[in-house]
């Protein structure tokens, strides 16, 4: 019962993902345009997580970053990604650039490496280590 709930959730989550590119595509929306947050007074790389992650990262509803992450660790770990304790600077730049679930991967064109060390300095700030 439990695996086909699993399912359930992450089949939500594609056809939400399908429907926002699909949206995207019809409209060329700004959804994806960077941010116009200045981050000042925020950590390092703030900003870089907001052009780039938040979109699917953040918080609020029909995030699909966050919704799987949900389904996934069930209340275990944050799903939001900058509330992370546990993360490391190699694990964000390996999801980055490899991607994993339904998350693509993103080429150097794409998030420049000195973007990705400052979102993955941002991302493990708060690390307990």
């Amino acid at each position: 019962m439990k695996k086909v709930g699993v399912r359930l959730a992450v089949a939500l989550v594609l056809l939400f993902v399908a429907r926002v590119v699909s949206a995207q595509e019809a409209s060329r929306s700004s959804s994806w345009t960077k941010s116009t947050t200045s981050g000042e007074g925020q950590p390092r790389g703030y900003v870089q997580y907001q052009n780039y992650c938040s979109m699917c990262h953040g918080e609020g509803p029909g995030k699909p970053g966050t919704l799987a992450l949900q389904a996934k660790y069930k209340g275990a770990e944050p799903a939001l990604l900058d509330k992370r304790t546990d993360l490391t600077s190699q694990l964000v730049k390996t999801f980055v650039r490899n991607g994993v679930s339904i998350m693509p991967f993103f080429r150097k064109t794409e998030i420049s490496d000195a973007d990705l060390d400052a979102i993955a300095a941002y991302l493990t700030r708060n690390n307990k280590q």
